[in-house]
Parts: C-alpha cells; structure tokens; sequence
C-alpha cells in the first residue's frame, strides 16, 4: 500500500484502495539507477533536454540518473550543477551530477572539484572525453581524497582511435573502415591503475569492452585497489556485425566489439568484475547522425528501451543480479541513499514486466532524439510502474482494478 509516496502497509491480505495494481508474474524492487546517461542540456537541447531526458527515463523505469558534463557550458561550476539539480523537488526522476575534472573538458586544467562536491557534485569524470594528461589524472587522484571523491575515466588512446570509426578487426577490414583497437583502451586501463596503486585513491571505469580489461580490473581487485567499472547494455547484444549495413545507429564508443567480447562481458557481470550495468544514453539529432558513417556521430539512445535490453541480457545472467547492478551497486558507489521496501519509508519503486511487448516509435519515444537500433521495433520488457518523490507513472495498458 503506497499513500502519499509512502509505503504504509506491506502485507497478503486484500487492501482497499483507489487503484490496484494486478502485479501477478511482474517484479519489483527498488527505483532503477542509470550511472551513464547525456541529457545534453544546457546548450545541446536539440538533441534532449532536462524534460524530455526525465520523460524518456521514467518511462525506462529510472527513479534516478547521473548525467555526463559534456554540455555548453560544461559543468564545471555551482551554476552547472545548481541548474541541473533544481528541477529535481517537482519531478519523478532525480537528476544527480557528474563535475567536470578539467576546464572544458580538455584534459589540462583541473577545476575546483571540492567546489562541485559541496554544490552537490556526486562524482568526477571528463565524461566522453578521456583523461589523457598522465600527471594531471594523478593530481585528480590526490585532490579527490580530500573528500573521498569517486573519479570515473572512460579508458581510451585517442592516438590510436582518433582516426576509426567501429572495432578493428576482420568486419571493419570487409567493409574498409578504420578500426579502433582494443588495445586503445586496454593501455589506458593498465596506464590507470599504476597510477592508482601508486597515488591512491578511488576510480571507475565506465563502458569497459575488452577482455584484457576485465583481467587486469579483477587482478586490482584482488590486490585491494579501490576500482570498480562499469558495461552499457547494448555491449553485451550487439556485435559488429551489425555494422556490415553501415548503420549509423550501430556506431558508439567504445565501439560494439566481437562476440568472444560479448561473452567475456557476460562472465564479467556473472563473476563481479563488472559492478555496474549502464544505459550510455547518449541522443544525437538527424543531422548527426543521418551522414556518411565516417562522420556521423558517436552514439546510441538506451534509456527507455533499457527494459527490453534487460529483458534480452536476462536470458544469459539471472535477472536478480542485473537489478541489483541498477539499483544497490550505483548507489553504493556513489555515495547515495539507498532506498528500502519496508513501511514507514518513501515508496521509491520500479515495478518490471518481462513479458511486455510494445512498439518503440515515435509514438511511444519520449526523448528528443531517435538514434536507435530497436527504434520502429517490436520489444519485449518494460518498466510498467514507478514511483518517487510522491509521484507515479503508470503503464496505460497496466491492468488496474
């Protein structure tokens, strides 16, 4: 029984109320928590805003979001995270901030992080952009000890990757495409973590996809390094192959990789290596994405349609795991509350449906953007309830008596 936003009963027996949900074969936990998502807003609107950014994760299943800074401005001041965080007592979805750790994003200067982290700056991260000045992601290190800071690197060379556009191996070699190499991100990863066993600290890596990466993770994992990473859904089910059509919905970065990755991602997820599952939303507008495949943009949305991802990926790891790596494992990392199922506390609650099947289409789509490979399909999984901060969205097909 949830009254008010508060859950003030928990028991067999029939309940009155004003709406009933029949959640016979349905599964609830805790609100769902996307660790990587772009809301592009402000100075990118056209691609998603704060709004629409908000609609397209509720209707995902997320009670909360932690957003990239690669805006216009990038947040890298109180007025970024200030604007980010203001709309977050009216709204369903709560937008947290990830502060920039260099001055636009360039990888040169530091900005004031202890700042941020007072304005309400949950973690640091350069974003899409990788740190790359070696003495300057040390100092990051050190300074984000002061206050136990979390800093999240996505590991890429751009020396070796700046010239391709999808995976180097046998499909992009068919089709004539520069390829990126996994060793771009797996001399990043071994780059990092000397630098955190010699500088201390706490690091994540975000949207890991290599097989080398992964051991070397679990290797500092068991020497008692404070790092953990984290996946995009889309990595564990698709492949390059998918790209033999030079679909630019297909084209992300970290790009998709082999199926030999996908399975040693899977066993990543199942062992622990991997702590974090993530949606990596990052919308792009036609004009990104409607060119020739070598230059269109980076990126895929996968924030709505997270369910149906869920739904696929549970077919190999148990569902039970997956929701806890997008509610209790971000949460714990980022130094967030951790809701509870229990009476007397605030009904923060994403309520899942396996077995839905509904059309993602313009109908549907409530983000800005559209670049997406299950976009105009029929998908199974979907969030069909959640609630937070007092309020609900309800699936219009729950059944309700």
């Amino acid at each position: 029984m949830i009254k008010n936003g508060i859950i003030t009963e928990i028991t067999t027996r029939n309940i009155s109320a004003s709406k009933v949900i029949d959640a016979r074969n349905l599964k609830l936990s805790i609100g769902w928590c996307d660790m990587r998502s772009h809301f592009c807003d402000p100075g990118l609107e056209s691609k998603e805003d704060l709004m629409s950014g908000r609609l397209a994760a509720a209707h995902g299943g997320f009670t909360d979001v932690l957003l990239q800074p690669n805006t216009a401005p990038v947040v890298a001041s109180k007025n970024e995270v200030s604007y980010i965080r203001s709309g977050n007592q009216y709204n369903l979805t709560q937008l947290h901030v990830i502060g920039a750790v260099t001055k636009d994003t360039k990888g040169i200067e530091l900005t004031e992080m202890i700042d941020l982290h007072h304005a309400g700056a949950v973690a640091f991260s350069d974003g899409f952009e990788p740190l790359w000045h070696t003495d300057v992601f040390g100092k990051a290190l050190q300074y984000l000890q002061k206050f136990n800071g979390l800093l999240i690197n996505r590991a890429e060379d751009k020396m070796l990757s700046s010239f391709g556009h999808m995976n180097e191996g046998l499909q992009s070699t068919m089709l004539g495409i520069p390829g990126i190499p996994q060793l771009s991100e797996e001399l990043m990863v071994a780059r990092d973590l000397a630098l955190l066993k010699y500088y201390n600290g706490r690091l994540h890596f975000a949207n890991v996809s290599s097989e080398e990466s992964l051991a070397m993770i679990k290797t500092a994992k068991r020497n008692g390094l404070k790092v953990t990473c984290d996946v995009a859904a889309h990595q564990l089910l698709l492949d390059d192959s998918q790209l033999a059509n030079f679909d630019t919905n297909y084209k992300v970065n970290p790009p998709l990789r082999g199926l030999k990755t996908n399975k040693a991602l899977i066993n990543g997820l199942k062992d622990g290596t991997i702590d974090i599952l993530v949606s990596d939303h990052r919308p792009e507008d036609e004009e990104g994405k409607k060119l020739e495949f070598d230059l269109a943009a980076f990126g895929m949305t996968g924030i709505q349609d997270f369910g149906a991802m869920l739904q696929e990926i549970s077919k190999q790891v148990d569902l039970e795991l997956l929701i806890d790596k997008i509610t209790y494992q971000p949460r714990k990392l980022l130094g967030l509350e951790v809701p509870e199922i229990r009476k007397g506390q605030n009904a923060v609650l994403t309520l899942f449906d396996p077995s839905k099947t509904w059309l993602f289409d313009e109908h549907s789509n409530q983000s800005k953007s559209r670049n997406s490979p299950n976009f105009g399909k029929e998908l199974t999984g979907k969030a069909v309830a959640v609630f937070n901060n007092s309020l609900m969205l309800l699936d219009s097909d729950l059944v309700l008596t």
